[in-house]
């Protein structure tokens, strides 16, 4: 669903992300190409102009994170936004009331509405075990009611049976009396699709909420409807009151723009998207990780993440600014480095992430399961001398630090030598700063990106 919107978004803001600065002049043709992005992704004009507007605003002048680059500053900008457009928090459903809990699902005819109420039912059962009830208003569509039953079959969920004889109205009012005497926690009740919204459609749905009164009433969207869709809720939304939204089919090749204009548009959250036609293929929206999908960028996303909450941004300046000063990288700095990239889920966390890196590539540090361990015994193992001038450290001091540490001289002579290739690339950023080495995108990200 993202692959079209993700391939430009990346390419765009490629570009920008070594910048030293951010100028209105240099994020210039970066915002266009974020602008064309959109619009092609089909994401509603007012939406496109209002994120556009709030990405200036907050990159322009923006004071700078002494952790990032400014253009990776600029990517948070971006994404930070993209998490607003579509939600700044996961949305659960709330099944807080006293049972039977009533789901009311509504939608058009085609969207996907039937099938994804047996979804929503199994995942209710999987993640809050609750004894639930399902059952159909639908008397318009053939073979609805028995699509549904056949579905809560396979789910092993009951089903309250109606027939296309009843009125909508009363099968509501007798399945929730069913639900009640049978003490059942939670009833889902499919409704009729709509073709189109009309008025006596909405005024049926509308007496079965007003009744009902449901703790949650969900609009199931097609995504592939495109700009309609939004059109669609928006007049869902004046009718009834909407608690929150499905998109479904967004395993498809569709446009994504849906995702970003749903919530701004009508203000209502999304909570599910439905990823396949399994009953398993339904997932909670998270706005967070659909906005590092929607970047293509996840990688970059995460280590930026990473070193804004874990990396003690204190000690990386005063290397720099001992560096800056004339101060020779040694042992001891570098041992400050091993322990940044400990906290930061050790050395197999940039391994994962990089595996296609330069550096990392060329076994630099190894990448073996203990590795940061083994450096730092070997290091502790050393005199202050030794971490101040490694190139002392010969045959019987070879001897001791391995005694020492509980390692192989062949484990200290590749310390050594890799050391010395790291402290050849810290001499090429030393004016930049020992950071870079933690976090700069050209030095560190795979050449694809």
């Amino acid at each position: 669903m993202f692959s079209s919107l993700a391939e430009r978004l990346s390419k765009s803001l490629r570009n920008i992300i070594n910048k030293g600065r951010l100028t209105e002049d240099n994020i210039k043709d970066t915002i266009r190409e974020v602008r064309k992005a959109l619009l092609e992704a089909d994401v509603t004009l007012s939406v496109v102009k209002k994120f556009i507007i709030n990405v200036k605003k907050k990159a322009i002048g923006h004071e700078i994170n002494k952790s990032f680059t400014p253009g990776q500053e600029f990517i948070k900008i971006v994404r930070n936004e993209l998490i607003l457009s579509m939600g700044d928090q996961d949305n659960d459903l709330n099944l807080s009331t006293q049972p039977p809990a009533i789901i009311l699902i509504i939608g058009l005819q085609g969207a996907g509405k039937t099938t994804t109420v047996a979804k929503i039912a199994k995942w209710i059962q999987n993640k809050y075990k609750k004894k639930i009830l399902i059952t159909s208003t639908d008397v318009y569509r053939a073979a609805a009611i028995k699509q549904l039953e056949i579905l809560s079959s396979q789910i092993n969920i009951n089903f309250y049976l109606s027939n296309i004889n009843q009125k909508p109205i009363n099968i509501t009012k007798e399945a929730i009396q069913h639900a009640k005497l049978k003490f059942y926690d939670i009833l889902l009740i499919d409704t009729a699709g709509r073709l189109h919204i009309d008025e006596k459609m909405m005024n049926e749905i509308q007496e079965i909420q007003n009744f009902s009164n449901p703790i949650e009433t969900l609009l199931v969207v097609d995504s592939m409807m495109g700009q309609d869709a939004i059109n669609m809720a928006t007049n869902f939304n004046k009718y009834l009151s909407i608690s929150g939204i499905i998109l479904t089919k967004t395993d498809s090749d569709s446009r994504s723009g849906i995702a970003l204009s749903m919530r701004y548009i009508t203000g209502k959250s999304i909570k599910f998207i439905g990823t396949g036609e399994k009953i398993t293929n339904l997932e909670i929206f998270h706005p967070e990780r659909m906005a590092d999908k929607i970047l293509g960028m996840n990688k970059v996303i995460s280590i930026i993440k990473d070193i804004e909450e874990k990396i003690n941004k204190s000690d990386i300046q005063n290397l720099t600014k001992k560096l800056k000063q004339g101060h020779d990288f040694n042992l001891n700095d570098f041992l400050m480095q091993i322990k940044e990239m400990k906290k930061m889920g050790g050395l197999n966390y940039f391994i994962d992430k990089f595996s296609n890196n330069e550096i990392l590539s060329n076994n630099l540090l190894g990448n073996d399961q203990n590795a940061l361990n083994k450096i730092e015994a070997i290091i502790y193992s050393m005199t202050p001398k030794e971490r101040n001038n490694p190139s002392i450290i010969k045959g019987s001091r070879k001897r001791r630090i391995s005694l020492g540490s509980g390692t192989q001289i062949q484990d200290i002579n590749k310390l050594l030598k890799n050391f010395d290739n790291i402290k050849k690339i810290m001499k090429k950023i030393k004016n930049n700063g020992i950071s870079k080495i933690m976090r700069n995108i050209k030095n560190i990200l795979p050449k694809h990106l």
